[in-house]
């Protein structure tokens, strides 16, 4: 689950009679001090009243911090509560956050046709992480019937944002005509995004694309660059090549 920066505008700011300590849009500026300080407790202090004030940037962070245990006893049930909160004012954040809960069962019964729901909600304000996740469940059938149009549909959203695992899933979608038409230069393109961005597993891909010729000129100099990037971060695929074209002078 994420946080993010306070918000200047913050959320249901109760007057401008307040005294500072009073302003939920104060106390989530204490909360997030505090936080970067390593001060977990007061940091929880000051999230919990500026949620109970309907701050929905601190409802969506207490939620965090209960499932993560950070200040307080790790508690899903509380997380959900908080989470929830937050995703009814319409946080995009929140929404794919609760979102997760369903599709893991975390706090609550496990129901993709709940996760559908709430990934939509964020995904359709923009939010890369829900439109990836919304994806993959159209991808796979769960909670919504199988659509792979669908799929390469929100997928796509989330990689031209440069969310990384979207951008991978593109390729590969690209490379096998998953939901769209086959064409290897555009899975070479969105491996190299992703590869760029240290994704292990585009790196093998996109070192394979390039030993083989595969939607790129082959160049065998350029494969092993990107095997080795692969398997200096563990993924074993790629060792094996590496290893035949250092053999053969690469």
């Amino acid at each position: 689950m994420t946080t993010a920066n306070c918000a200047s505008s913050g959320n249901a700011v109760q007057g401008r009679n307040q005294t500072s300590s009073d302003d939920p849009v104060f106390q989530f500026s204490m909360a997030e001090r505090s936080f970067n300080e390593g001060d977990y407790d007061q940091a929880v202090y000051w999230l919990q009243k500026a949620a109970e004030q309907g701050h929905a940037q601190a409802q969506n962070n207490l939620g965090w911090f209960y499932a993560d245990g950070y200040g307080v006893e790790q508690d899903y049930t509380q997380a959900v509560y908080w989470l929830r909160k937050a995703a009814e004012q319409g946080l995009a954040q929140a929404q794919h956050n609760i979102g997760l809960c369903y599709r893991d069962g975390t706090g609550v019964r496990q129901d993709y046709t709940q996760a559908v729901y709430w990934y939509r909600k964020a995904a359709e304000q923009g939010h890369a992480n829900a439109q990836n996740d919304l994806g993959g469940l159209y991808l796979y059938g769960y909670g919504v019937e199988q659509n792979y149009t669908q799929a390469v549909y929100w997928i796509r959203l989330a990689a031209e944002q440069g969310h990384t695992n979207a951008q991978a899933n593109l390729g590969i979608f690209y490379l096998d005509g998953i939901g769209i038409e086959q064409d290897y230069t555009q899975a070479a393109y969105w491996f190299s995004k992703a590869a760029e961005q240290g994704h292990a597993q585009s790196q093998n891909n996109l070192g394979v694309c390039y030993a083989n010729g595969i939607g790129v000129r082959q160049d065998y100099t350029q494969a092993a660059y990107w095997f080795s990037k692969a398997a200096e971060q563990g993924y074993t695929d790629a060792i094996r090549p590496l290893e035949v074209l250092r053999s053969l002078g690469y």
